[in-house]
């Protein structure tokens, strides 16, 4: 007996014997992968999502309409020779027959072992972990990871994150892309592959897209070998959009944003009161021990519209009024809260968009991006000082397709402003294709703006090493995305020192 065929039969525990004639799925249920996300001390969020045909069925998957029970098992060993918990759940046609099973029970701070089984086929294995217990200053190894184009390269990136076994991944936006195929005009190079046809704007259209890039094998491996923590930026609904304002000024924007806040909470391990009616919550905190806390933030749902009808521009007063919001007023007290009542070493804020100033415009003048902070530049300046009066801050970031790191000072314009924390910022995993290093150029963006010590346009990830005393983070790139197969570099690397009793 073969090892699958084992597995197979081992697994038949998972589903009651009910008596009844089994009904068969005539192909693989399993065909996204498996995943994990929101670890606490006690449990996490298994999820997958049955589809025999990812592109078929108009958003179903190639799934028959009835529901189909899919039962789980949880075990201390990768031989899953030690049990630990178990179970069946039905995977609903309604919810596009996804899975979301939240544990709790569990021993803190260990690693465990999970599969799904569904009419007598069984899901790969997945790995995940536990927090450690709110005493305990466990070190911590974590990914970060951003902007995932399907056409633009393949997911090279997600492979070698895999490869190094992170113990969480924090991916903060644009995991897929909303338009019709060759719809992203800023790619230089060929497409390498082709999206689902038509740009997304039913629920239908959003399952489909969410299935073909769950049905790479490169981002499955990144999902199965840790727990992720899961927020979105613009693309998994529209470009740029803010609030309740389409970029486009498209009809129906509330209705395909619901539509597209669905599918998002059907496709990823989120807990079950993270879908809110036609609304959704990723803004939420988790705590590794005493080592740090995560503060995942939304930088759309609540923000005002862009100043001066965004873009990349100079001169727009209209960004420097203090009225206007990214964060929103309750998500704002709900932050500020979590910050100042935060008793670990460490707070690593999780947020989709630029917060270092950036001017884009080399010699006289500035030009500022008024999707980032930049359009918001009051309220960053409060959120700033916050952050200067929490204990020893950091700022994940994504959105920019190319690796950052900065200083973040409440007042850019001075030298002598101090720098109240440091922006890490993670290049796409494959938005805008294979990347370059013009060296020309990034010499003068670092020299335009002094507080950014380090930029690079390549493909990569983050691969970072947190204790008490230090965070240790990798620049990891990767030379080409167009063809499969690149390793992956530490282009630059990194160390914050804690600043101890902060």
């Amino acid at each position: 007996m073969d090892r699958r065929s084992f597995l197979a039969t081992a697994a038949g525990l998972l589903v009651p014997q009910t008596g009844m004639p089994s009904r068969t799925l005539r192909s693989d249920p399993f065909t996204l992968g498996v995943a994990s996300g929101d670890p606490s001390t006690g449990g996490f969020v298994l999820w997958t999502r049955l589809a025999t045909d990812p592109l078929g069925g108009a958003g179903l998957g190639g799934m028959p309409s009835r529901d189909v029970d899919v039962g789980w098992q949880v075990a201390a060993d990768e031989r899953f020779s030690r049990i630990v918990a178990s179970g069946t759940v039905t995977a609903r046609a309604r919810d596009a027959h996804s899975v979301h099973v939240e544990l709790e029970g569990l021993e803190p701070g260990r690693e465990y072992f999970y599969r799904f089984r569904a009419e007598g086929r069984l899901s790969p294995e997945g790995r995940t972990r536990t927090t450690p217990a709110a005493h305990l200053e466990t070190p911590l190894a974590f990914a970060v990871a951003a902007c995932a184009h399907f056409e633009h390269g393949y997911y090279t990136a997600y492979r070698r994150l895999a490869e190094q076994e992170p113990d969480l991944v924090v991916f903060l936006g644009d995991y897929l892309y909303e338009y019709a195929p060759n719809g992203y005009t800023a790619l230089s190079g060929k497409r390498v592959r082709s999206h689902s046809p038509g740009k997304c704007a039913t629920l239908a259209d959003y399952r489909t897209r969410h299935a073909q890039y769950k049905s790479d094998r490169d981002l499955q491996a990144a999902h199965a070998v840790a727990p992720w923590l899961v927020a979105f930026d613009d693309h998994e609904v529209e470009n740029n959009w803010a609030g309740p304002v389409s970029s486009t000024g498209a009809p129906g924007f509330d209705r395909r944003k619901a539509a597209a806040f669905r599918a998002y909470y059907e496709n990823m391990p989120l807990r079950r009161d993270s879908l809110r009616g036609a609304a959704i919550r990723v803004n939420r905190r988790v705590s590794w021990g005493s080592l740090a806390r995560f503060h995942l933030l939304d930088t759309r749902q609540f923000r005002d519209d862009q100043a001066c009808s965004d873009g990349v521009r100079s001169g727009c007063d209209e960004r420097l009024s203090p009225g206007r919001t990214l964060l929103g007023d309750g998500q704002w007290r709900w932050l500020e809260d979590g910050l100042q009542s935060s008793g670990t070493r460490w707070n690593l804020l999780g947020q989709q968009i630029l917060m270092t100033h950036r001017d884009y415009r080399a010699g006289p003048g500035r030009d500022v991006n008024l999707d980032s902070w930049d359009g918001y530049a009051p309220e960053r300046v409060r959120l700033l000082d916050a952050m200067s009066r929490t204990a020893n801050p950091v700022v994940l970031t994504g959105d920019a397709h190319m690796h950052h790191l900065a200083d973040l000072k409440i007042d850019f314009d001075d030298p002598d402003s101090p720098v109240v924390a440091r922006e890490l910022v993670a290049t796409s995993i494959a938005s805008d294709g294979d990347g370059y290093r013009d060296r020309a150029w990034i010499a003068d963006s670092l020299a335009e703006n002094p507080h950014i010590s380090y930029i690079d346009q390549r493909r990569g990830y983050l691969m970072a090493r947190l204790t008490g005393d230090e965070l240790s983070v990798d620049f990891r790139t990767l030379d080409h995305v167009s063809r499969r197969g690149a390793p992956a570099r530490t282009s630059h690397r990194t160390t914050i020192e804690a600043v101890q009793g902060a």
